[in-house]
C-alpha cells in the first residue's frame, strides 16, 4: 500500500470546487455586492460505518487554519494509536482554495479522496474531517474502501449543524477625539462592532468588516477628517 497526498496545487482533480466558488465571485453578484459568505460546521460531529469487521470512525471538525488541523490529526492518532488508518481531509477559507487529502497508508485514491468528495458535495469549506479506521481483518478493495470512506464522512456531516460563515477583513482605525462623533456614526450606521478602543486625544478601535461593505467601510471613513486606517 502507498501513501498518497492531494495537495491544494493538484488542479485538475479539484477544479470543480474551486471553480465554482470563483464564479459565484465572478458572476454571481450584483454591481455592487460581493458574494462573501459560505458554508460550514458549527462543532464536532461523528459518523460511524462498519464492513466485515473494519470499524471507520468519522470525526468532522470546524477548522480555519493548517495548524488546527496539524494539532487535531496529531490528538487524534494519539487518542486512537491502535487503529490501523488515520484518513483525513480538509478544506480552508471562503474560496475553499486550501485543501488536502491524506490516504495514510490505505491504497492511492481509494480514501482521502472520497472524503474530501463529501465535503466539497456538501459545499462545506473551514472543515476538516478524520476518519478512523480499525481493520477487521478482511481486505475490502477499492470499491469497499471508497464506499466505507464516503459513507462514514457522509454519516459525520450529516450529524453536523450546518452554519452560514462570513467572510471579513479586520481594521484598526486611528482618529483624532475631535473626530468621534463621525467615526461612531459610520460604526452606527453600518452596524460594526468596536474592538480594542482606546479613547483619548488620539484615539484608535478595530473592527471587523464583512468582504461585501469593505468598500464602502473605506469610502466613507476616508471622509473622517484625520482618520487613518490600517488592515491587521
Amino acid at each position: 500500500m502507498t501513501r498518497s497526498e492531494v495537495k491544494g496545487n493538484n488542479f485538475f482533480r479539484h477544479i470543480s470546487f474551486s471553480c465554482i466558488f470563483s464564479l459565484i465571485l465572478v458572476f454571481g453578484m450584483d454591481n455592487t455586492q460581493i458574494q462573501d459568505s459560505y458554508k460550514s460546521i458549527a462543532a464536532e460531529s461523528r459518523g460511524l460505518f462498519k464492513d466485515n469487521g473494519s470499524r471507520f470512525i468519522a470525526h468532522a471538525y470546524p477548522v480555519e487554519t493548517e495548524e488546527e488541523v496539524k494539532e487535531i490529526v496529531a490528538a487524534l492518532k494519539k487518542e486512537y494509536y491502535d487503529a490501523r488508518h488515520h484518513v483525513y481531509a480538509y478544506r480552508l477559507g471562503y474560496l475553499g482554495d486550501k485543501f488536502r487529502a491524506n490516504d495514510d497508508g490505505e491504497p492511492s485514491g481509494s480514501s482521502g479522496r472520497p472524503v474530501l468528495g463529501q465535503i466539497d458535495s456538501n459545499g462545506l469549506s473551514d472543515i476538516l474531517v478524520v476518519v478512523v479506521r480499525y481493520f477487521g481483518g478482511i481486505k475490502l478493495g477499492i470499491p469497499g474502501l471508497i464506499r466505507a470512506y464516503k459513507t462514514a464522512t457522509a454519516d459525520a456531516i450529516e450529524n453536523a449543524q450546518i452554519v452560514e460563515k462570513i467572510a471579513s477583513r479586520m481594521y484598526r482605525i486611528h482618529f483624532g477625539y475631535m473626530s468621534m462623533n463621525s467615526v461612531m456614526k459610520v460604526f452606527k450606521d453600518m452596524g460594526l462592532e468596536q474592538k480594542n478602543q482606546k479613547f483619548d486625544m488620539e484615539c484608535s478601535l478595530d473592527t471587523s468588516v464583512r468582504l461585501s461593505l469593505v468598500d464602502t467601510f473605506l469610502e466613507r471613513m476616508s471622509d473622517v477628517e484625520g482618520c487613518n486606517i490600517e488592515e491587521i
